[in-house]
């Protein structure tokens, strides 16, 4: 049985969205506390003993969450085209950190957004490489 270590970091940012053709309140500007957990997971731990170190796991998701905070969604690609919805930014998060992060030891194999203390989405993909 092969080891599987998960990693997960959490970081956040604010920012507010309107969701359109949306068939309630929702279809207004409104902002959210976002909450950004990063799972990161390896079956091999490098010469120190580490999947990857926090550090660059926290960098690489401060870093992108620093390009939606305190803005407008609605007019950052690629949400000036799609919805942004909590669905459509943990796709976003994933495919944009995986760029990131995956390096053939360590991959992003999921991301949870937390839109209030009580709402969030978990996006993964089954068939990871």
């Amino acid at each position: 049985m092969a080891a599987i270590y998960t990693l997960k970091i959490l970081t956040d940012f604010a920012s507010a969205h309107s969701l359109r053709n949306y068939p309630g309140e929702c279809q207004r500007m409104h902002g959210h506390n976002w909450k950004l957990e990063v799972e990161v997971t390896a079956q091999v731990l490098d010469q120190q003993g580490m999947a990857m170190d926090f550090k660059t796991v926290k960098g690489h998701a401060r870093a992108l969450c620093a390009q939606l905070d305190h803005r407008y969604l609605n007019e950052i690609p690629p949400f000036d085209r799609i919805n942004p919805t909590a669905e459509n930014l943990a796709a976003f998060f994933y495919h944009s950190l995986s760029k990131k992060i995956n390096n053939g030891q360590v991959r992003v194999s999921a991301i949870t957004l937390w839109e209030t203390e009580r709402a969030c989405v978990r996006y993964t993909e089954e068939n990871q490489p």
